[in-house]
């Protein structure tokens, strides 16, 4: 019987391609949606992180061009993750991602880079502590665009203020913070306590350990848990150094995707398939339970469908 195919709602890059690069190419990625189809995964969306608005605006022309030229890719890049630039530029809470280009999210500018994006801009990732945060959410989510928390140091009343506004979702949670936090009160605690938001998960046991992964699974009331790869260019490719937009990164043979001599993750190596067996095995979840919350379930959440894989041969 065939199965249906995963879904990813944040994937930077695959099989050696970055989708941050100015000048992607169709083949290139082209390379990478086949290369996700290989990891039973047909629809998935296309993220991009903090850049100028300028360079955004650019990408997000240059990867539309490549979906009106291709209907695969068209079928395959079903919507764009768009995380950053209303990020938190605070040290440890701003990873990976270049903290002069943040500031507090504009709605003109917002509407600059949906245009610039064919109106394919599903999910954006902010930090709700900026100034302008509450009315930014709910002008966007009016629109039917999804919001998700992450990278943020935002205190209680910057998170009431985002929920009331319409913000749904946590991004990476349990990541895009400092290694050193108060072991209580801190922004992991603040939205993992909150049951009206949807926290996604990286389940490649080196973002979260299995046992963390185990203790916020459980922390959140029943469908509240979904999941995500964060994949960049290194999944489904071998070990080596790979970009991911201005930096050159390291995946050894851990699997582990480090900026060069320092301690801070950027992205996984991690493909959709390998999360669901993380889940069946970390979880103890039924594997067609496992595979729903890498699948349906979350392409439900956006109000996608997805399609059928073919089955294999006889």
């Amino acid at each position: 019987m065939p199965l249906t195919s995963l879904f990813d709602i944040q994937v930077n890059g695959f099989a050696g391609v970055d989708f941050q690069q100015p000048d992607l190419s169709a083949a290139a990625l082209r390379h990478a949606v086949d290369g996700l189809a290989g990891h039973q995964t047909r629809r998935f969306f296309a993220t991009l992180i903090t850049d100028s608005l300028s360079s955004l605006a650019a990408k997000f022309e240059n990867l539309e061009r490549l979906r009106a030229a291709d209907p695969v890719i068209a079928e395959a890049v079903c919507g764009y993750h768009l995380e950053g630039p209303w990020l938190s530029p605070e040290p440890g809470f701003c990873g990976a991602h270049q903290p002069q280009f943040m500031g507090p999210p504009d709605r003109a500018d917002f509407e600059k880079l949906q245009a610039a994006a064919g109106g394919h801009i599903k999910l954006i990732t902010l930090a709700p502590e900026w100034p302008g945060s509450a009315g930014f959410i709910r002008a966007v989510t009016a629109c039917g665009v999804q919001v998700s928390m992450g990278h943020s140091n935002a205190q209680d009343e910057a998170i009431d203020q985002a929920i009331a506004a319409g913000a749904r979702f946590c991004t990476h949670l349990g990541n895009g913070v400092p290694t050193q936090l108060h072991r209580h009160d801190n922004v992991i605690q603040r939205l993992l306590a909150r049951d009206e938001l949807t926290a996604f998960f990286i389940p490649d046991g080196i973002h979260l350990p299995p046992g963390v992964l185990q203790n916020f699974y459980r922390a959140k009331p029943p469908g509240r848990a979904l999941f995500t790869t964060d994949a960049m260019a290194a999944a489904g490719a071998p070990d080596g150094r790979y970009r991911l937009a201005g930096h050159e990164l390291e995946v050894g043979r851990d699997r582990v995707v480090r900026l060069p001599g320092s301690p801070l993750f950027a992205g996984s190596a991690l493909t959709p398939p390998e999360g669901v067996a993380n889940l069946s095995r970390w979880l103890g979840l039924d594997p067609d339970h496992a595979r729903r919350l890498f699948s349906t379930a979350i392409a439900e959440a956006f109000g996608l469908t997805l399609p059928l894989l073919d089955p294999p041969p006889p």
